[in-house]
């Protein structure tokens, strides 16, 4: 059986419980919310919208404006997009995901926005510092992962958010390496929060959320059938409406609110606490390893992620190897360009991202794995 040290990319195994709430939601939840008064459009309806009342109270945002979306890429392309849609000038950092480089740089490169980059340091300060000086008169958005998702390294989003606030500029955070593992809530100066459905709030693939405090409108980029306003050619303004055109993932919807359930009972701070424990471990065993490097600044805060190196084995060859000894862990660039360039890792890294499934003998066991392939390397 694979163990799986992949979970940034999306956690696995699921909880029994959103397991369980995936096969009631096929059989009973069949119709179409929004879209009819039968008992079964209604009985979808309701537990549709108990998923979004249970997401918005997660992060303290009020229901409507908690909107389901394909995944965090989906929610930060609506934002980034919606948001910009006029023009204007656009800052993100040096450790975004391409999720949210990649829309911004589109943007620039047809000439609707202009974008500046923030250079991130270990040092909290020096980073707010980075993004201050690069605010303009006409700077619209800040865009911020809130946790690298190749280092784990946390940026100091309050105190962006809070240089976003005093300057009038709407700040767009990526929660996905951090939601379901650290208490993330719009008061905590977040505009609009892009997260993943499938990674810490454990519901199934091709789930996500943005969540918005309402401030700024965000023009939407797909159109189409909401369930209401069905006379109008015009799509409607009112949230999650327009945000939220054609047929829900209802099944996937379902998921997430029982997977934030799961959350709640076993306890958001225990599982933060155990994830950061295998790491803990997993990077002391590491340093005993010869000639194995660990991308961390002793200076800087993270989140439950490692990313490293075994000497000059190429990462995906690494990964091959231990993936072939019953290990899942991602290789290569982790999707983000512009983070691995800041790095200075031009072959890419391996990561290590622990669940809450996970165990201290699994680490161990992977450990063993990692010195035998450093000594393959040496012999």
């Amino acid at each position: 059986m694979m163990i799986n040290f992949d979970n940034a990319a999306t956690t696995y195994p699921k909880p029994l419980s959103v397991r369980r709430a995936a096969a009631d939601a096929i059989m009973n939840f069949g119709g179409n919310a929004g879209r009819g008064g039968h008992q079964l459009a209604m009985r979808t309806s309701e537990a549709y919208y108990s998923a979004r009342e249970t997401a918005a109270d997660f992060f303290g945002a009020e229901p409507e404006n908690t909107v389901f979306t394909l995944n965090c890429t989906h929610a930060l392309n609506m934002a980034i997009q919606g948001v910009m849609a006029d023009g204007g000038h656009i800052i993100i950092s040096s450790m975004e995901h391409n999720s949210a480089a990649r829309p911004a740089v589109a943007l620039a490169l047809k000439k609707q926005v202009t974008m500046s980059v923030a250079e991130v340091f270990a040092d909290k300060e020096r980073t707010v510092e980075s993004f201050r000086r690069l605010i303009r008169s006409d700077t619209r958005a800040v865009v911020c992962t809130l946790a690298s998702n190749v280092t784990g390294q946390l940026l100091p989003y309050r105190e962006i958010g809070e240089l976003c606030r005093v300057h009038d500029i709407c700040f767009i955070a990526d929660g996905a390496q951090v939601c379901g593992i650290y208490d993330i809530k719009l008061s905590h100066g977040i505009n609009i929060l892009c997260t993943a459905g499938h990674k810490g709030l454990y519901g199934i693939t091709g789930t996500g959320l943005l969540v918005t405090d309402g401030k700024y409108t965000i023009a939407p980029i797909i159109q189409g059938g909401t369930g209401s306003a069905s006379l109008s050619l015009f799509q409607p303004e009112l949230l999650p409406d327009s945000l939220e055109s054609g047929t829900p993932n209802i099944i996937g919807a379902v998921t997430v609110g029982e997977g934030i359930r799961f959350i709640k009972s076993r306890g958001m701070d225990n599982i933060r606490a155990h994830e950061e424990r295998l790491c803990r471990r997993f990077i002391s065993e590491l340093a005993a390893i010869d000639g194995v490097k660990v991308c961390r600044d002793c200076d800087g805060e993270y989140a439950p992620i490692v990313s490293f190196n075994v000497g000059d084995i190429s990462s995906e060859d690494a990964a091959a190897y231990l993936s072939e000894n019953g290990f899942c862990l991602r290789a290569g660039y982790h999707c983000a360009a512009l983070a691995h360039a800041a790095l200075g890792t031009k072959g890419g890294t391996v990561r290590f991202a622990p669940s809450a499934f996970n165990t201290e003998a699994e680490v161990m066991k992977l450990v063993y794995f990692v010195k035998i392939l450093k000594n393959l390397q040496n012999s």
